[in-house]
């Protein structure tokens, strides 16, 4: 019998998996710039973290999380997000007598039981951020900016900020029951799944993808108008920090968990399609409190990384995000001096965000290019038994097809110059 990988859980293979390590890096170094420690919380919890947590009645809950009962009957769950569990550590490890501000980051799967489709798989993978202890609206419009940033970083240009406010939870029942009245003639042209939400937690059909759902709710009444004055003061205070950032306030901008309130907003990419999400985040004031812990305002938000490289490979056609440099050798001695190379390259602060590759097959040149190309090499650094002789080398420039030779005391320059053009 063959086996196979789980319908939407899908192998990283070798010739990827340089483009998950270059984001990662890119991410920790990034974060650790503005302060942020990585926080690495279990990949199974308590269910009711989630269902208290996200919301009992969120789609997440009630038809997307992987839960079971142990032989204890305890019933847990793969982690279908990052907050909840980062806020359950942060209670349980009393890390808020630690430091009155909490910056922390992670990288990891989460979990869901969706039908699988592009951008969106059962296990899937997120970075996130989130910073605990402020209820400043200057937490919010930091984190904005900082993700703004390291998306820059990876690459992408084509994507959209979109900021709304929720309000305080006063606010966001006020909307709830205004909304609801709006809807209450209009059942017949909402969806089987909304009109079951207007039951439950009639907010979740702002999030509907149906095209009669989302017309509906473009007419709708705008949460703006119901904000008090304190959190209508918030928003503006987020906003006016934002100056410079691209944005798009987006009318009745909502997210699919529940904990959120005040700030929120939702990064976007031309390439997704319908789903086009790539990242999402707000303030989830409550959240810290209804887990048993102190009350504490919170804000963060999560990136999708499958997301992420599509929109990359969409922006930057053949792009592995690596630098990846090559060494051709031809016959022993070469092959020796290529190896040395190879590990003054790896070695130099120069070159710390390269992959070097050497030949360890023996093979013909022609071999060795084939090779260099389909681990998308930059640059190659040819050596055979004229170069040693002469004390010279040869590097071809991949991208724009041309060669030179060189002395080897300047390969460090001339390498330089052709992985940055």
């Amino acid at each position: 019998m063959k086996y196979k990988a789980v319908r939407g859980m899908d192998d990283i293979l070798p010739e990827d998996a340089q483009i998950w390590q270059w984001l990662e890096k890119t991410a920790r170094t990034e974060l650790e710039f503005y302060g942020y420690k990585e926080i690495r919380t279990p990949i199974l919890e308590e269910t009711g973290i989630f269902v208290r947590g996200i919301g009992e009645t969120t789609d997440i809950v009630t038809k997307e999380m992987y839960t079971f009962n142990d032989k204890r009957e305890r019933s847990l769950a793969l982690r279908p997000e990052g907050t909840a569990p980062i806020v359950r550590a942060y209670i349980e490890h009393a890390l808020y007598n630690v430091s009155p501000e909490c910056r922390l980051y992670y990288i990891g799967p989460m979990f869901r039981s969706e039908r699988p489709q592009k951008g969106r798989s059962r296990q899937f993978h997120q970075i996130g951020v989130e910073v605990l202890g402020t209820n400043s609206p200057y937490a919010d419009a930091e984190i904005i900016r900082q993700v703004n940033s390291l998306l820059k970083l990876f690459g992408l240009q084509n994507f959209t900020i979109k900021v709304n406010s929720l309000g305080c939870k006063t606010d966001k029942a006020a909307f709830a029951e205004s909304f609801k009245k709006y809807l209450s003639d209009k059942k017949a042209r909402i969806c089987d799944t909304c009109r079951d939400r207007m039951k439950k937690n009639v907010l979740r059909v702002l999030d509907c993808k149906n095209e009669s759902c989302a017309e509906i709710a473009r007419q709708a009444p705008d949460i703006a108008d119901n904000l008090c004055g304190t959190c209508k003061d918030h928003i503006a205070k987020v906003k006016n920090a934002l100056k410079g950032v691209k944005l798009e306030e987006a009318k009745n901008l909502v997210r699919g968990l529940d904990y959120y309130t005040g700030t929120v907003f939702e990064i976007t990419h031309p390439s997704l399609g319908a789903q086009d999400a790539i990242g999402a985040g707000g303030r989830y004031d409550n959240l810290v409190k209804d887990l048993g812990g102190p009350d504490t305002g919170a804000v963060g938000y999560a990136l999708g990384m499958e997301r992420i490289i599509i929109a990359l490979k969409k922006e930057i056609p053949g792009s592995d995000c690596a630098k990846v440099v090559y060494i051709a050798t031809l016959g022993d001695a070469a092959k020796i001096r290529g190896i040395q190379i190879a590990e003054k390259l790896r070695k130099s602060e120069s070159f710390a965000d390269i992959i070097v590759l050497t030949d360890v097959k023996e093979a013909s040149l022609k071999s060795q290019m084939r090779t260099a190309d389909k681990n998308n090499a930059r640059a190659v650094i040819i050596l055979g038994e004229n170069e040693l002789r002469e004390g010279r080398l040869t590097i071809r420039n991949m991208v724009k097809k041309t060669e030179e030779s060189v002395e080897e005391n300047k390969l460090f320059e001339i390498l330089k110059n052709a992985l940055e053009g």
